[in-house]
């Protein structure tokens, strides 16, 4: 073995093991969650996104994807599921969007400015995914599985807690985007706090 093919298989090995405690972080900060008043009870808002937000400006925009993916597994290990997976199915899709995207925007030039600008711009994507992905599939599913396929079960959930929610389009608009905006926006403001003090703490590594 060469000393470059030694240094490869000792990089991939250092990555690897960073994304595993970033994930395995990001599914503990999954554990302390908590509702907003506007949004469906199943929708809460927790600062996971901050651990893979960080794994993907430090690491790479497909580490931080992979990071996401880890921490539903782990949560499931841990906690199974209470959604039928619909939830961790819709967790992978819509924080990857925010992860890849901002880390993208922020890889190409590593700025505090373009850290900024990534991050509005993944909150954007995360937003627009989270309400298509949610109005044609994971509200379907969701439906199928606990309300028999009536997604205007969740109008009668949702509606007592947001009147603005009186439709299934009305949710994806007053429920579905307002929660994601303010998600986005906490675990950005969040990650831009931290980052560079977390970031110089593993490349000691």
């Amino acid at each position: 073995m060469t000393d470059m093919t030694k240094t490869n298989s000792t990089t991939k090995t250092n990555t690897m093991v960073k994304i595993a405690i970033f994930a395995a972080m990001a599914a503990i900060l999954m554990l302390f969650s908590f509702p907003i008043p506007f949004a469906p009870p199943f929708m809460k808002i927790d600062f996971a996104d901050v651990a893979t937000l960080v794994s993907g400006f430090a690491l790479g925009p497909i580490a931080g994807v992979i990071t996401v993916i880890l921490k539903n597994i782990i949560n499931l290990l841990l906690n199974g599921t209470t959604t039928a997976y619909v939830g961790e199915l819709s967790n992978i899709i819509v924080n990857s969007t925010f992860v890849l995207v901002s880390s993208l925007y922020y890889n190409r030039n590593r700025t505090f400015k373009n850290a900024v600008i990534g991050l509005v711009l993944g909150v954007i994507a995360m937003t627009i995914v989270a309400t298509l992905s949610n109005y044609f599939v994971i509200f379907p599913l969701y439906a199928k599985a606990m309300y028999g396929g009536d997604v205007n079960g969740f109008v009668e959930l949702i509606q007592p807690i947001n009147s603005m929610a009186d439709s299934f389009m009305n949710i994806m608009i007053f429920a579905v985007v307002p929660f994601n905006i303010v998600k986005g926006i906490l675990n950005a403001g969040v990650t831009i706090l931290i980052y560079k003090k977390i970031s110089s703490i593993f490349k000691k590594f």
